[in-house]
């Protein structure tokens, strides 16, 4: 009997190890691509003085923030490694503001896509550069409202003494009541549903511009109707991501090991995958920025080889 169960718990921590090897893996390679598409960004002026490619750089930006947070955190679950309650608070305030603000940059694109089409003749005005910083500021404003809201109920509720103790950092840890996990539902439903209603407008009024456009613009409409698709698809992922908790809560119920499979599971197809489609999207879609990324990486590889 003993044999069997440390071969069971051997086979278990086996397992645990290559998940977190697997993870380890999938973050530096989304993070080396990003750091690599940011660069370009900063390399190339043109860039700057264009809100789609602002705007895109902002979202490489988050998602690289989201993800080199979250894997800290799933290398202090997987580890059970407790810090104090005041830190884990600091790195949920960044997490869950960087982790709203890409669906809320994906529809802020949308938008910038919407008029680049639809309102050619007003693109320039209204997606000049200083609006776009503007624009910026105001995507994380909304970002943060959400993470305001759930922790401020959070520092009324909690005691002084909490704040000392030392726990396992999780989202989780600041619902000390479940009326405050609907409440954070509901206020990220109401945001994805405000969000979806905007993208399906622009994607009806890019549809009907493209059946009235002809060559090269209706090219350049269909384009956009694609990367419109996409956002609608990267933005789903996100979504979901926020039902994950109730799944999670369901197979908690029903087996731990059932729970650390569709706990792993929600990581990687609703946490990792969405911050891999934003290079995909403009980054290799992109034929500017890609011919940037491309001129960028021939550059340095002649440069190495020619020291």
């Amino acid at each position: 009997m003993s044999n069997n169960s440390s071969v069971a718990v051997g086979s278990f921590q086996q397992q645990i190890s290559f998940r977190l090897l697997l993870i380890q893996i999938l973050v530096v390679i989304f993070l080396c691509i990003n750091m690599l598409l940011i660069v370009t960004f900063f390399k190339k002026e043109c860039f700057h003085t264009s809100a789609r490619y602002i705007l895109f750089a902002v979202m490489l930006m988050s998602d690289s923030f989201v993800l080199i947070l979250s894997n800290v955190l799933v290398i202090l679950s997987i580890l059970q490694f407790t810090i104090q309650v005041w830190l884990c608070t600091v790195i949920s305030i960044v997490t869950l503001l960087y982790v709203m603000a890409t669906p809320v940059t994906l529809t802020a694109m949308t938008l910038e896509r919407y008029v680049a089409i639809c309102l050619p003749l007003r693109h320039a005005e209204l997606c000049s550069t200083r609006r776009s910083i503007h624009c910026i500021l105001v995507i994380h404003s909304i970002s943060s409202v959400p993470s305001m809201l759930n922790l401020s109920i959070f520092f009324a509720t909690a005691s002084l003494g909490l704040y000392e103790t030392r726990a396992l950092c999780s989202v989780e840890m600041f619902i000390l009541q479940p009326w405050q996990r609907h409440f954070r539902s509901a206020i990220s439903q109401l945001y994805f549903f405000i969000m979806c209603i905007i993208i399906v407008f622009c994607y009806v009024q890019i549809v009907k511009v493209a059946k009235a456009a002809s060559g090269d613009n209706k090219q350049s409409t269909q384009r956009g109707m694609r990367t419109v698709i996409l956002h609608t698809f990267q933005l789903l992922l996100c979504l979901i991501l926020l039902w994950s908790p109730f799944t999670e809560a369901a197979a908690l119920k029903v087996d731990v090991n059932l729970f650390l499979n569709i706990r792993y599971f929600n990581y990687i197809v609703f946490s990792l995958a969405p911050r891999c489609l934003s290079p995909l999207i403009y980054g290799l879609r992109d034929e500017m920025f890609f011919l940037a990324l491309k001129n960028y990486i021939c550059f340095c590889f002649c440069k190495r080889f020619t020291v």
